[in-house]
């Protein structure tokens, strides 16, 4: 199989590259992955996802980060493949409402708005319960893990702030995260709402709305109405005792178009 039907979503201009492995023994290599999502030389993408079969579910979902290397979970590419599955007409056991199994477990998609002629709408992810002592106070701000692991701080003039710039120092403070981290900038606006901006492990740069650091971002700070430089969601949660639960993460999600793809492409400094 040289050649690959893909889809490109995006949920608030996080964008991602969708493929339907169900019934396909397709094998993408970590170099075709990166080639693909390459922005120069490739369709571009912050990741790239398959969707396949799982007993018991009405779906798998496997995220890989634009470097090529399978990630942890994605919120905004959750509620992306919940789209796609809607859009590719797979019957949910629940109407309107898929159950899939992803990196961090479980999950629950739920297509609440669809345009099936301009192919956007809203869809709600439910994302796992978190543990009230799982939330630590870390440097100047909080870390936590939301299905990927977010350390979050306030900061002033956000807007203004160089976020690839002290986000990339902090992913790599090996001291502080070994295994590195998200991480996000975060602002209240005059309007009350929660203005952030992530920095992405994996796609080592600024990204346009991060699902798993919203909601890690609304957990923090009580904020339930967050805005990204790509759009704005709304996440729900009950703060009952020590646990974050029934937490919900709404937002736009939007398929931009269909392609294909060679996997014989070669990018000028491809190693394959």
């Amino acid at each position: 199989m040289n050649q690959l039907n893909f889809y490109k979503f995006d949920g608030a201009g996080n964008d991602f590259i969708l493929i339907d492995i169900r019934h396909s023994d397709l094998q993408l290599s970590q170099q075709h992955i990166a080639n693909i999502c390459h922005r120069r030389f490739g369709v571009g993408a912050d990741g790239l996802m398959t969707l396949g079969l799982a007993d018991g579910y009405d779906f798998e979902m496997r995220y890989y980060n634009s470097d090529g290397y399978l990630g942890s979970m994605c919120g905004n590419g959750g509620r992306c493949i919940t789209a796609f599955a809607h859009m590719l007409s797979i019957k949910p056991q629940q109407p309107n409402c898929y159950h899939f199994v992803g990196y961090d477990g479980p999950h629950e998609g739920e297509i609440l708005e669809w345009d099936p002629i301009q192919r956007k709408g809203i869809v709600r992810l439910a994302m796992k319960d978190i543990a009230v002592e799982n939330v630590h106070r870390c440097l100047d701000g909080w870390f936590l893990d939301t299905g990927s692991p977010h350390y979050v701080q306030w900061v002033d003039d956000l807007e203004h702030y160089d976020v690839v710039g002290e986000g990339r120092r902090l992913r790599y403070l090996d001291s502080v995260f070994p295994e590195g981290t998200n991480v996000d900038f975060i602002e209240k606006r005059s309007d009350g709402t929660l203005f952030v901006r992530t920095y992405e492990r994996g796609v080592e740069d600024e990204t346009w709305a991060c699902g798993t650091g919203v909601t890690a971002c609304a957990l923090v700070s009580g904020c339930k109405q967050l805005a990204t430089r790509g759009g704005s969601f709304n996440v729900t949660f009950q703060s009952l005792g020590s646990t974050f639960s029934h937490v919900r993460l709404i937002g736009p999600v939007s398929c931009n178009f269909e392609g294909y793809w060679s996997l014989n492409h070669k990018l000028p400094f491809s190693k394959e």
